[in-house]
């Protein structure tokens, strides 16, 4: 019942239980039912906003700093650049935001109580 409701109002779901009671499970049959994609972020201790929303691709940037430094490029020119989306590798909780997909994606965040406070918080 409590599936049904929060799917009708659009509204997250929280479950909490036992190890092993089925949560996970949960959101793999709604990802089958609802025909859409699964993005799992698992929790743990040291686990922050950075690794948990995006990275920057430090290793295409500096790549490319390198190619428009060998062109002479602007040092402004360069900033612009290296900035971009291309740059960017989404993690769990910003693909689950950008999805481009006509469904939105079940976002599952595994084992909320072993991250830590302030990533908690964050989350909230």
């Amino acid at each position: 019942m409590t599936i049904y409701l929060g799917l009708k109002l659009n509204k997250p779901l929280f479950l909490e239980g036992e190890a092993g009671v089925g949560k996970t499970q949960v959101a793999k049959v709604l990802t089958d039912i609802l025909e859409t994609r699964l993005i799992r972020l698992q929790c743990y201790e040291g686990l922050d906003v950075n690794a948990a929303v995006y990275e920057w691709n430090y290793t295409r940037q500096m790549l490319q700093i390198r190619m428009l430094e060998a062109t002479g490029a602007a040092r402004d020119q360069v900033q612009q650049q290296i900035f971009g989306p291309e740059f960017l590798i989404k993690r769990p909780l910003l693909q689950a935001i950008e999805d481009n997909l006509t469904k939105p994606p079940v976002l599952l965040i595994d084992e909320i109580d072993r991250s830590d406070e302030e990533f908690e918080a964050y989350l909230l």
